[in-house]
């Protein structure tokens, strides 16, 4: 059991990380799922017409845009999604793992084998994968969300078809797919060459290291780099792709409802909308049709969004690897 201490440092330290992180992760994820289309678009009757959504090329002209539209509060969206699954995983992990000190962090396994590792990040995935989705939606949403009702903010984040069958979230197209195939990167071959070019070291041994491994171990990160970057940006997009009515529910009146509850709700921003997001009536069908149609649409570099805080995050591994 935690003693009082701990639990204070414990909760001090996710306090300070939700008030750095989640704006910081808010504007990404705004970045991310930004639709910029390169060329004109189609309207119903097959006429042209060229894209009218914002054009933002860079992370810190999103994070200005999101202040000068919707102010702080703007910044802080996804916030109380955010605090609900990060006090779920916690308990989750003081509960039933054998992890003293749980981090704040994507794949932040317990130190064990290479397929104890996996099995904990797909399995710490699998839980957190359904409030992932709301939290995007959350963030990128143009409604303004009320921190207290729950229910009102999922019958605008959700379809009626996601109330009514929460485990199709699962199903979204691509996006399992996206998450495990980052996970087995992340712990099949970044954890393996990590443990070969710079195992773990006893305090006071830092002599011991040997620089030319770790500068391998740097390349390496950054050449995985160009594959997590893609992965990360599609699994945005997905996770905001919502899924509508199936075989046996009536699509007319899903659609009706969704109208009705998106009506409550007030707009975050006073003249427009932060961000602009691709078309519902032609979504993506799996994790390579999205990656192809983002480079066809808005070219190669769209799926390399941010890309250098991806590369921030696994060059941090580093520091904790020696």
């Amino acid at each position: 059991m935690l003693g009082l201490l701990e639990i204070f440092v414990l909760v001090l330290t996710l306090a300070l990380s939700f008030i750095i992180f989640v704006p910081l992760t808010g504007v990404l994820v705004r970045f991310r799922a930004n639709y910029n289309p390169k060329g004109l678009q189609l309207d119903s009757e097959g006429n042209a017409q060229p894209h009218t959504g914002p054009v933002i090329t860079s992370y810190f002209a999103m994070f200005k845009r999101v202040y000068q539209i919707e102010g702080w509060s703007g910044l802080y969206k996804g916030l109380m999604p955010t605090l609900l699954s990060t006090l779920f995983v916690t308990a989750i992990i003081l509960l039933f793992m054998d992890t003293p000190s749980p981090s704040h962090g994507k794949y932040v396994a317990p130190n064990t084998s290479i397929l104890g590792t996996l099995f904990y990040s797909i399995l710490m995935m699998l839980l957190s994968l359904p409030t992932s989705v709301i939290t995007y939606r959350s963030i990128t949403t143009p409604l303004r969300l009320p921190y207290l009702n729950p229910a009102k903010s999922l019958r605008v984040l959700l379809t009626p078809t996601e109330r009514r069958k929460p485990w199709i979230l699962y199903l979204t197209p691509g996006l399992l797919a996206a998450s495990v195939l980052h996970i087995l990167i992340v712990v099949l071959f970044l954890g393996p060459i990590r443990r070969l070019l710079v195992p773990p070291l006893e305090t006071g041994a830092f002599e011991k290291i040997s620089f030319w491994r770790l500068g391998v171990y740097i390349v390496v990160m950054i050449a995985a780099t160009i594959v997590l970057s893609p992965l990360e940006v599609v699994a945005v997009r997905l996770a905001l792709q919502r899924n509508h009515a199936s075989a046996d529910y009536n699509s007319i009146s899903q659609e009706i409802n969704a109208d009705a509850d998106e009506q409550e709700a007030e707009f975050a921003g006073n003249e427009e909308d932060v961000i602009g997001l691709r078309s519902e009536t032609d979504p993506y069908l799996g994790l390579l049709d999205c990656g192809k149609r983002m480079i066809d649409e808005e070219g190669v570099f769209s799926l390399y969004r941010a890309w250098w805080i991806t590369l921030l995050g696994v060059l941090g591994s580093v520091a904790s690897a020696i």
